[in-house]
């Protein structure tokens, strides 16, 4: 078999990369998936929104990038003459906050217009007249996303650039990866759990919130862990003009979806890492949420949960920013893993930055040494406060 680059991991981040490899450098690669029905996929599960309203600036900036991708999809990914569709709704974010969390929003804003983000800092009295339906008695402003945020069909990107690295060349295997075959600095094969081993001229861990145990194997700690986070599904006659993906100065928050809405909050703080996707808290919901949305939306006071989810963040615990690029101590493996829930939106600009890294070509999307491995080494954390 002619050595190719192998990903390991089939989501959002491995087929993004996967496509780069194959469209823009024409470099043979294999991605293995061990989930091939994404059944249990944190790409599968994601609520899928896209914002600039981050506290560093290199997610701004891959936001920047991955937006303008959006929107350009239909000519980027299509096959065979058929454009994909995503559904992307460019709405905003709107953050709030209360006095005491007033100045972090501040310095959040700032960075972010440096950045030439388009966010809006809003008195009361102007969210008042924008959003008649808010109650702001109790706010000291807002940050409104007035472009270049907003949600899509996170599973729908994913198949599409699935789709467009097969047409381009690439191969997608089910398997799980169990081990590595290595000599000196360079790892030589990738071996799969039903005795299979690829050789590989390059290796890409892109498996979420499992990346962690295969990059220990390579002798890379990553602190990344599966966490929880639930998604409801909610029925109410609320008629909610103009309605962003709104975040509550407690965690909370919601967007219109379909017919109605979808709303979460950060978990309990003892919930355990890799909890069961199918123990959804709607203790918690009961107790927090909605109290919380029916006080900020009073329309909400009518509401009744029609269904819900729960997809895990691959949580980076060191500063809660992505892992991108090379693995120290290597001279062909490489990392895509641990957004903290951002891994979505950043895919477009991550894998095309990742592949060029790879293949050894260029690339129009940011560089990615922000979010180098080594800083864990080096004890350089990039924190990334607005995490949702």
């Amino acid at each position: 078999m002619q050595p190719q680059v192998v990903i390991v991991g089939g989501g959002v981040m491995g087929a993004a990369t996967a496509c780069f490899l194959a469209r823009d450098h024409g470099v043979p690669v294999t991605v293995i998936e061990r989930d091939p029905t994404y059944a249990r996929a944190s790409s599968a599960l994601s609520a899928s929104s896209i914002r600039q309203q981050f506290s560093t600036p290199v997610n701004i900036a891959l936001s920047q990038w991955s937006m303008g991708f959006l929107r350009r999809l239909g000519d980027e990914l299509a096959v065979a003459g058929e454009p994909p569709a995503i559904g992307l709704v460019e709405a905003g974010y709107l953050y709030l906050a209360t006095p005491a969390g007033a100045q972090v929003l501040r310095t959040h804003h700032a960075v972010q217009r440096a950045a030439g983000a388009d966010v809006a800092l809003l008195a009361p009295e102007a969210l008042r007249q924008r959003f008649p339906w808010l109650a702001v008695e109790d706010l000291a402003f807002g940050t409104l996303g007035q472009s270049g945020e907003g949600w899509f069909d996170g599973p729908a990107l994913m198949q599409a650039f699935r789709r467009k690295a097969i047409a381009c060349g690439a191969r997608f295997v089910a398997a799980q990866a169990t081990g590595f075959q290595a000599e000196g600095q360079q790892v030589r094969a990738v071996q799969c759990a039903d005795g299979r081993q690829l050789a590989a001229t390059a290796v890409v861990l892109a498996a979420g919130a499992w990346t962690a145990p295969l990059a220990a194997q390579l002798g890379v700690h990553l602190p990344v862990v599966a966490k929880k986070r639930d998604v409801f599904v909610l029925d109410s006659p609320a008629v909610l003009p103009r309605c962003p993906l709104v975040i509550d100065p407690s965690g909370v928050w919601f967007r219109p979806e379909g017919r109605g809405f979808i709303a979460g909050a950060p978990p309990r703080d003892d919930t355990a890492d890799e909890a069961p996707l199918e123990a959804i808290d709607h203790a918690w919901f009961d107790e927090r949420i909605w109290p919380l949305l029916a006080a900020r939306v009073p329309a909400f006071e009518a509401l009744r949960v029609r269904s819900a989810w729960a997809g895990y963040y691959e949580m980076n615990t060191f500063d809660h920013n992505g892992l991108a690029g090379a693995l120290p101590g290597w001279r062909n493996a490489y990392t895509a893993c641990g957004f903290s829930g951002h891994g979505m939106q950043h895919a477009p600009a991550v894998g095309s930055a990742l592949a060029a890294l790879v293949a050894g070509g260029r690339s129009s999307a940011p560089g990615l040494e922000a979010l180098s491995v080594q800083r864990l080494a080096d004890g350089r954390p990039l924190l990334e406060r607005a995490v949702i």
